[in-house]
């Protein structure tokens, strides 16, 4: 029963909002053009179901491989420069610089490099997921307090094992906060590639329908992109539930650990 009301409350938010929405845009009459309701949005877009859910497809490969690409990087490179002062001296400095370069303005010389393919949007998703991936897990490897791997090691184990059993479970929950943040900006950082430089998928829709100011299907087109979004956001949050069953973050979702 918790577990269905704590599904329950943020489907009926969503309800709730939808419904506002369409009795302001019938009460002010507001135009198509300028605000449809979620009632000609949902209509037009399963008019056009067809070239939605290719759209999607097409925009939902960039969108897993640059965000897999992230989280397997990004882990690696965490690890790193947690357990050597000296790669975190020179690698942690190179990549803020990295990430406060607009990546949009990097995304043109990925198409000289590599053309219009696949490749530039599967970078441009990893640049924007992958800096939230590194920064979480540096900050979750490297926040173990001494005094807990000196018992550990106290006890006759060795590195790997201490890293097996005190270190990973210890750095897991920011992980994953810093993997769903990637999660949450992989959608938009696939469809802003193909802003760039494409002629498939859900961001060369957008900027169709937006140039025929048919705001209906902009806007259905944004719904598929969030839920691309969402449906990756949610794999990483089922994920966690497995993998952290025992944290207080997850017991308080299920209702075994009263909040506040």
């Amino acid at each position: 029963m918790p577990r269905l009301w704590s599904l329950g409350r943020p489907l009926g938010g969503i309800v709730a909002f939808l419904l506002l929405w369409e009795f302001f845009v019938r009460a002010f009459r507001v135009p198509v053009y300028i605000l449809p309701a979620p009632s000609v949005i949902l209509h037009d877009g399963a008019v056009k179901w067809a070239s939605l859910s290719g759209a999607a497809a097409f925009t939902a490969q960039p969108m897993l491989l640059g965000f897999a690409l992230a989280v397997i990087l990004g882990v690696a490179i965490a690890l790193t420069i947690a357990f050597s002062r000296q790669v975190q001296a020179v690698a942690y400095p190179l990549l803020v610089f990295l990430q406060i370069v607009p990546k949009i303005a990097v995304a043109p010389l990925f198409i000289i490099w590599f053309g219009f393919g696949l490749m530039p949007k599967v970078l441009l998703v990893f640049l924007l997921s992958f800096f939230p991936v590194v920064v979480a897990a540096t900050t979750a490897f490297g926040s173990i307090e001494p005094e807990i791997l000196e018992l550990a090691r106290s006890t006759g184990a060795g590195r790997l094992r201490t890293f097996r059993m005190v270190q990973l479970p210890h750095a897991l929950p920011a992980l994953f906060g810093g993997v769903k943040v990637a999660a949450a900006m992989a959608a938009t950082a696939a469809v802003v590639a193909e802003f760039v430089a494409s002629d498939r998928g859900l961001g060369y829709l957008l900027m169709e329908y937006n140039g025929n100011l048919d705001t209906s299907m902009s806007f259905a087109a944004i719904f598929v992109l969030s839920a691309l979004g969402l449906a990756l956001y949610g794999a990483v949050e089922v994920l966690e539930g497995l993998a952290l069953p025992w944290h207080v973050s997850r017991r308080r979702a299920a209702g075994d650990v009263p909040g506040f």
